[in-house]
């Protein structure tokens, strides 16, 4: 194989990995716990928070809802890392560097 050839297979695989970075950038990733819902994007980037406890929240309750919103951002996080994994996984460390 020819340099020019190897520098145009670079230069796809880079408009590749570009294109599906920006897909996955994107996109939106959901986590729920029991009290809370997150979605994030690609990025990992909050875009909303709500809280699905219907109940009264009580100062005991403080640490309960602290915990259940990171188990929600676990979960949306997971899910990004799942996507990017799947979509950009076939290029190994090339993913890295973008």
């Amino acid at each position: 194989m020819n340099m020019q050839n190897l520098m145009a297979q670079a230069q796809r695989v880079q408009r590749e990995l570009t294109k599906k970075k920006e897909e996955i950038d994107n996109s939106q990733f959901e986590g729920t716990s029991e009290w809370v819902k997150v979605v994030i994007n690609g990025k990992k980037e909050l875009i909303s928070l709500k809280i699905t406890y219907t109940g009264p929240i009580e100062d005991d309750d403080k640490e309960m809802l602290e915990d259940m919103i990171k188990i929600a951002m676990k979960q949306a996080t997971d899910a990004v890392d799942k996507e990017v994994n799947s979509k950009m996984g076939e290029y190994g460390a090339l993913g890295g560097l973008f």
